[in-house]
């Protein structure tokens, strides 16, 4: 559930704050003043494009917030994402520079909106004003469906891929093939050279360490000799010294015990001296002064540089290098083994393809039966007599192939008896169109939660003015139905209609006032005696009456029955 909603030096707000609570909240007020901005700062919460243009005139930036009731589903998107949940709730946060850049808060720590849009369906669905049945294209028809009976299209989305890879490879060897007779020569010529140097991996490393040592031969000679003769065999030794100290600790630890450890240590000492110095004796034996293997070494350098300046920063790179031109070689020369091979496995996974789509057919064909009847149902109950089915089509053909299967799905309607069923976007009312669209997210929401399958069922319902078009019977029929919503999920609606008003459990007031020169929009919370004046203003218009308001609360009177 949304619990509360600030907007600070957005668009025409210059600090609003809205405390929501459980089922129907409803926002009213004049034409224009704001009521579709609280929602649009909603959406940018649930991760919705940002402009620059949000930016309060004469501000740095805009600063929207919201905190809702953390759910589990919640929690998991979190931790997949690295971020720490605390406690019971949520808090998004969203800044919108005036250059364009944003900032993106989720409980306090930095976040992208890519994550608020991972978040989006487990807090909110937001319906806003611009979205028409004309932008409900098929593929939103499809994914309702789907969302209905919570149909899963990983299967099918997985046979996509991997028919659409093993395609591609075949369309790149059956096309570009002049390019690649051109290019033969200069693989072959790549592939001969990194053959006949056969560098070997880290085989640079080892002959650099080798040619520094030929490099400081004598040096590195005398060094270890001279390190000899003052461990081991020189006048005066480290080892001669040694020796005639133990002999006289140990005359020492003859009479005294305390000097056994002394002992013990020394005889340590003298084994590693002996150890470091015959070390160093047999390492200057190994030194060979060698001008040609020197010149060897210098050789073989230079040509293992020229190959990793040609074919990559290291050995490894150029040796990887050589495998992929010979491999490149050999799908030339075996073309057409590899085209007939790739045209079986191709078959395989278009008939793998086949099998998850027909699947996944069924299963709509099934669903759509139980969402046509339940959605015309719902539309029905909002005071119009409507034919409502969901056809279900087969594109069997390769071209009409997507990742969620090759069903064409549309939802048609007949919103007057004799007429014959008509696509969605052919419905001339828009009070009709947005009573079906009203209707079609009832039903499929209910029916997710019924079904408890994998997407979340939205805690919140955002409806921006869904109303329009519409007045009377069917005003009420709406009411009725948002508030028969609202008893298990909290709904947001902005209404400019007393008859859906009526029905509020919260009334917020959107308000639009000029101060010190600037236009300023607040938001408040209605008490019951501001409300019914509220709803008596939008019966009456500007001047409120004594029938007006007996009308008012007769109808907030009438909705509590």
């Amino acid at each position: 559930m949304l619990l509360e909603l600030r907007a600070e030096n957005y668009a025409v707000i210059d600090h609003a704050i809205a405390a929501f609570g459980p089922g129907l909240n409803l926002l009213t007020g004049e034409t224009g003043a704001g009521k579709s901005i609280l929602v649009d700062a909603l959406a940018l919460l649930m991760g919705s494009k940002a402009s620059s243009d949000v930016v309060r005139h004469g501000t740095d930036r805009a600063v929207v917030s919201c905190v809702f009731e953390s759910t589990s589903g919640a929690e998991a998107v979190l931790e997949a994402n690295g971020i720490d949940a605390e406690g019971s709730e949520i808090i998004l946060r969203r800044e919108i520079l005036e250059n364009g850049k944003g900032r993106v808060y989720i409980n306090n720590q930095p976040a992208t909106v890519s994550v608020l849009r991972q978040l989006s369906p487990e807090l909110a669905l937001v319906h806003a004003q611009s979205e028409t049945l004309g932008s409900f294209d098929q593929a939103q028809q499809r994914s309702l469906l789907d969302r209905f009976a919570g149909i899963s299209t990983d299967s099918a989305a997985a046979a996509f891929a991997h028919w659409r890879e093993i395609q591609s490879k075949l369309t790149e060897l059956e096309s570009d093939e002049q390019d690649k007779l051109r290019m033969v020569d200069l693989w072959l010529f790549q592939s001969r050279e990194i053959e006949a140097a056969g560098p070997q991996p880290e085989e640079d490393t080892r002959l650099e360490a080798e040619r520094r040592v030929l490099m400081n031969a004598e040096r590195l000679y005398y060094a270890a000799m001279n390190a000899y003769d003052l461990l081991y065999e020189g006048n005066g030794s480290a080892e001669s010294s040694l020796r005639n100290a133990l002999k006289q600790v140990e005359e020492l630890a003859r009479f005294d015990v305390k000097f056994q450890d002394a002992t013990q240590q020394l005889n340590s000492a003298l084994a590693l001296v002996e150890d470091v110095g015959a070390t160093a004796r047999d390492y200057a034996e190994g030194i060979q002064a060698s001008p040609d293997r020197l010149a060897q070494i210098e050789e073989r350098l230079s040509t293992l540089d020229r190959l990793k300046r040609k074919y990559g920063t290291t050995l490894y790179e150029v040796i990887a290098f050589g495998e992929d031109v010979e491999r490149k070689l050999a799908e030339v020369e075996n073309r057409d083994e590899m085209i007939k091979a790739l045209h079986v496995d191709l078959d395989r996974a278009a008939q793998l393809y086949r099998t998850a789509a027909h699947f996944l057919h069924s299963e709509r064909v099934a669903t759509a039966k139980k969402l046509e009847k339940s959605a015309e149902a719902q539309i029905n109950d909002l005071a119009m007599k409507a034919r409502f089915a969901i056809s279900v089509t087969a594109g069997e053909e390769p071209a009409t192939w997507t990742a969620h299967g090759w069903d064409t799905v549309e939802c048609r309607i007949a919103t007057n008896a004799g007429e014959p069923l008509k696509p969605l976007d052919e419905i001339a009312s828009g009070g009709e169109m947005s009573r079906v669209l009203l209707a079609l997210k009832v039903s499929v929401e209910e029916g997710a939660a019924r079904g408890k399958k994998k997407t979340q069922v939205p805690r919140t319902l955002v409806f921006d003015e869904i109303d329009i078009g519409i007045g009377g019977r069917a005003a009420e029929a709406v009411g009725q139905k948002l508030k028969a919503l609202s008893k298990t999920q909290q709904v947001l609606c902005v209404t400019h209609l007393p008859q859906i008003a009526a029905f509020a459990d919260q009334h917020f007031l959107i308000e639009k006032k000029a101060q010190g020169g600037r236009t300023k929009t607040s938001i408040r919370l209605l008490e019951d005696a501001d409300r019914t004046e509220e709803i008596a203003r939008m019966l009456s218009g500007a001047t409120v009456t004594d029938a007006s308001l007996r009308h008012a609360e007769q109808m907030i009177k009438s909705s509590r029955d």
